[in-house]
């Protein structure tokens, strides 16, 4: 599994050097800025609802998140011989927030970097960090350390979580995250992230399981 990853990866990595190539030639009829426009309302539902669709009876909350990998941009300056992500190479990516057990190791993302379910969308995750270990070739342990932002509703930063740590390149290995803060009611919070990889999606964009246990928060 761990290969097949990898080899995904490189697809997804080719297209974006691809695509980015596409859009600097002369002639393109391409708009950069259109192509990469992020619809404004990721979700249809209030923070509010968000929240309480991702809160389980214990407290905790349990999410999963589809990464679109079409928006997956990293730092073409800073990468290996291969003109592939290495150690210490950026990036920045996004993704979509649904409830517990509504994915599987390839769904909740269209080709197109769409929402399969858009009617279970709970938020928006946003990715930055870098690439450790050996960047993009890492088959196990520590690929990159991120910080994450969890946005629960339709209004962007209103009821928002984040976190920061390491991200696994194994699948199924489950991995934990300091929550480092929050927004609305998550205001002060503290706590543990658990991070799982499912695996990849149509966009090459990875699938994750969640459970954030907060400490110290509003309410």
């Amino acid at each position: 599994m761990i290969v097949t990853l990898y080899r995904m990866r490189m697809a997804r990595l080719a297209y974006v050097v691809f695509l980015a190539l596409s859009l600097m030639g002369v002639g393109s009829s391409v708009d950069a800025q259109e192509l990469a426009a992020t619809p404004q309302a990721i979700s249809s539902l209030s923070a509010e609802d968000s929240i309480a669709a991702a809160t389980a009876s214990d407290g905790v909350l349990r999410f999963g998140v589809a990464e679109d990998g079409t928006h997956f941009a990293f730092d073409p300056d800073l990468t290996d011989a291969d003109g592939m992500p290495g150690y210490g190479t950026s990036f920045v990516t996004h993704g979509y927030i649904y409830p517990a057990g509504t994915l599987s190791e390839s769904n909740g993302v269209n080709a197109d970097g769409s929402p399969e379910f858009p009617d279970q969308v709970l938020g928006e995750w946003i990715c930055r960090g870098w690439f450790v270990g050996e960047g993009l070739i890492t088959t196990t342990g520590a690929v990159v350390v991120t910080s994450q932002l969890y946005s629960f509703g339709n209004t962007p930063g209103e009821a928002m979580l984040s976190s920061d740590g390491y991200e696994l390149a194994d699948v199924g290995v489950e991995v934990t995250r300091a929550i480092t803060g929050g927004t609305g009611s998550f205001i002060g919070a503290g706590g543990e992230a658990r991070q799982i990889l499912l695996g990849l999606n149509a966009t090459e964009g990875v699938n994750l399981q969640y459970e954030l246990e907060l400490e110290g928060a509003a309410s």
